[in-house]
């Protein structure tokens, strides 16, 4: 399961959530607006031959710019920590939050550079206009495999519809990294996790060549 997260997630969230959505947030309705933002955005993945080259350093740059500020990760970390959260000072919270941001954009940022031809269906989404969370579904297709199901779990604030979690193939992201931590955190408290987070960052880092791709963030 790790490995289909680890294929879908952020390059799917790179086509559906560009610097638009928060433009366009409170007039659109959510799955509309996803459709819309996802069919502009694979035309321009589809041109850009240093993400399709493979161009890994270029990826991060795009969705850092494009995709990030479209994401409460306050609440993806809060929500993957789990209980634990509670026990964390401010501080600790705060550079939770930055290694967990770091470590989601390195390890998923390389997939993007895999897209080719996969088809997205967009499913019926039912929600009410004044609902304020909403799942958007979709579906990836893709030849030789089975469809794969992706759904966006938003939520509108003062700032616009923002993603606090994302299901792939029936399972959560954040609870997919809850075990993980919840292990880290019984061996070596709240500062154990962050010290794993951050040590894996700089491998990843390392492994990429990517030190100064994302500022340095959670390293």
């Amino acid at each position: 399961m790790n490995r289909l997260l680890n294929r879908f997630f952020l390059p799917l969230l790179c086509l559906l959530f560009s610097g638009a959505l928060s433009a366009a947030a409170d007039v659109k309705a959510p799955d509309v607006l996803v459709k819309d933002v996802t069919n502009e955005v694979l035309e321009i993945v589809r041109a850009d031959k240093a993400i399709q080259a493979g161009d890994t350093k270029r990826v991060i740059e795009l969705v850092d710019a494009k995709v990030l500020p479209h994401f409460d990760f306050r609440r993806m970390t809060m929500l993957a920590v789990g209980r634990d959260w509670r026990q964390a000072s401010p501080e600790q919270q705060g550079r939770l939050t930055d290694a967990f941001r770091t470590l989601l954009v390195r390890t998923y940022s390389n997939a993007l550079t895999q897209y080719r031809d996969q088809r997205i269906e967009f499913r019926p989404s039912r929600f009410a206009p004044a609902d304020t969370r909403v799942q958007v579904r979709t579906e990836v297709i893709q030849a030789g495999a089975q469809p794969v199901g992706i759904d966006y779990m938003l939520e509108k604030g003062e700032q616009g519809w923002k993603v606090f979690d994302v299901i792939v193939a029936g399972v959560s992201l954040v609870t997919n990294y809850r075990s993980s931590f919840g292990q880290e955190i019984s061996r070596g408290g709240i500062d154990g996790l962050i010290k794993s987070l951050e040590d894996r960052n700089r491998a990843l880092a390392e492994q990429h060549g990517l030190q100064h791709a994302d500022g340095g963030r959670g390293a």
